[in-house]
């Protein structure tokens, strides 16, 4: 890769890296934290050789904040490794294999991704993929609570609305749960309202930000259009409601357009990488860095809820409300609700049943 296109990658990362409005001063203070004054950071990739794992390790091993990147997989790491060890970037790569190497691929983290587990098919529901990817989540999170328990951990396995159930009680049986380290990441949300948003109200992606909560599946996702940015786009409510059902049925969109050969995978590569970047920037002390995630939450009655979070040197800084709604958004809050309910309790049942 030609170092050009290392550092246009590098630069979309940068401007992509916050679900809250920049400003220049934040533009400044993000500026002094380049690779050389950053400190050291390891980042393990679970799940590594899978469809969104490859990608998303190439994106993290172009991140500059990142020094030490941890590939792992049950089967083909190696070869993963090798091929994004030759990328001209600051961070050392080592891949490791199976289960037996799992707690060196762990030890010493401070992020840990976990893309791990089968995607989604045609004809497949999100509930389709629970039996499987929740006992691959409960093998990776019980090694992580013995390994590197510190470690901020991004959920990306569906479905994450369980998933991230699973595993606060995972760490919660190993002793070492911290609401503040376990984040669901439902930045593939936002990237998708962004861009349609952007498409519908013919204005640069670039300046466009739209809030996106509840959860990561279906109708439990709800992007909050009334508060998109900029302001004073006159779209009509048969268009924030087409926005939204586009927003809640992309990852539909993907698995069709191909045809029984994958899912979104790409997109939820760019996606985890702009979590992580974030989460990073938050742990190096970088300012006012805000995204939307799936955490423990009190702003609804849910113990589990995605909203703007602002991320800090120990995870969540703090957990940010909805603010104002539309009547639309109001309704799709209750709606969503029961099946959110529904799928976190599923998980903890599962956590304590198996």
């Amino acid at each position: 890769m030609r170092p050009s296109m290392i550092r246009s990658v590098q630069s979309a990362l940068r401007r992509a890296s916050s679900c809250s409005s920049s400003t220049s001063s934040r533009h400044l203070l993000s500026r002094a934290y380049s690779a050389d004054a950053s400190p050291e950071r390891k980042i393990a990739v679970l799940g590594a050789a899978g469809g969104i794992g490859q990608p998303l390790a190439l994106l993290m091993k172009l991140n500059p904040l990142v020094s030490h990147l941890s590939l792992y997989d049950i089967a083909g790491t190696p070869g993963v490794a090798a091929d994004v060890s030759h990328v001209n970037t600051r961070s050392e790569v080592k891949g490791y294999v199976g289960e037996d190497q799992l707690g060196a691929a762990l030890e010493g983290c401070d992020v840990v991704i976990i893309p791990a587990g089968v995607p989604r098919k045609p004809g497949m529901t999100r509930d389709d993929l629970f039996n499987i990817n929740a006992g691959i989540v409960k093998t990776l999170c019980t090694a992580i609570a013995k390994y590197c328990p510190n470690a901020l951990v991004n959920m990306i396995s569906n479905p994450v609305n369980s998933t991230v159930p699973i595993a606060a009680e995972v760490f919660k049986k190993a002793g070492t749960y911290n609401e503040k380290k376990l984040f669901g990441v439902t930045t593939l949300d936002v990237v998708r309202a962004k861009t349609f948003y952007a498409g519908k109200a013919k204005v640069p992606v670039s300046e466009v930000d739209v809030p996106v909560v509840g959860g990561h599946a279906g109708i439990t996702i709800l992007p909050l259009f009334s508060q998109a940015k900029p302001q004073g786009i006159n779209l009509s409510d048969e268009d924030m409601k087409a926005l939204t059902k586009r927003t809640q049925d992309g990852g539909t969109e993907v698995v069709e357009a191909k045809a029984g050969k994958g899912s979104a995978t790409l997109s939820m590569a760019y996606a985890g990488s702009i979590f992580a970047d974030a989460c990073l920037k938050g742990l190096n002390g970088v300012p006012d860095v805000v995204e939307c995630s799936f955490v423990q939450s009190a702003v609804t009655d849910l113990p589990f809820f995605a909203s703007k979070v602002r991320l800090g040197k120990d995870g969540v800084e703090e957990v940010l409300g909805l603010g104002s709604l539309s009547d639309f958004e109001k309704e799709g809050l209750e709606k969503l609700k029961p099946e959110l309910k529904a799928s976190i309790e599923k998980g903890i049942k599962f956590a304590h049943g198996n």
